[in-house]
């Protein structure tokens, strides 16, 4: 299933990201450090859910109480807890 989900606090505006059988795929940030975040999206590719979660939620950035990645652990939260 593909997901959009508009950022909070931090520089990207939004992440698309798919979830298949419980497995990140296709993560995309609209905004931010373009590199880092694609970076970011091709290390997690193929990680189950919970894996990415358990690795990014929580990281911050500089002074934020949040961060590009810990976005995405919010994401995967929201899109799975159904």
């Amino acid at each position: 299933m593909h997901y959009n989900y508009r950022t909070s606090g931090v520089c990207s505006q939004n992440i698309s990201f798919d979830v298949e059988d419980g497995v990140v795929k296709n993560v995309k940030y609209v905004g931010g450090c373009n590199g880092n975040l694609q970076g970011i999206g091709r290390l997690v590719d193929g990680m189950k859910v919970e894996d990415v979660i358990a690795k990014l939620e929580g990281v911050k950035c500089g002074f934020r109480t949040t961060s590009c990645p810990d976005q995405l652990a919010k994401a995967l939260k929201e899109a799975t807890k159904n």
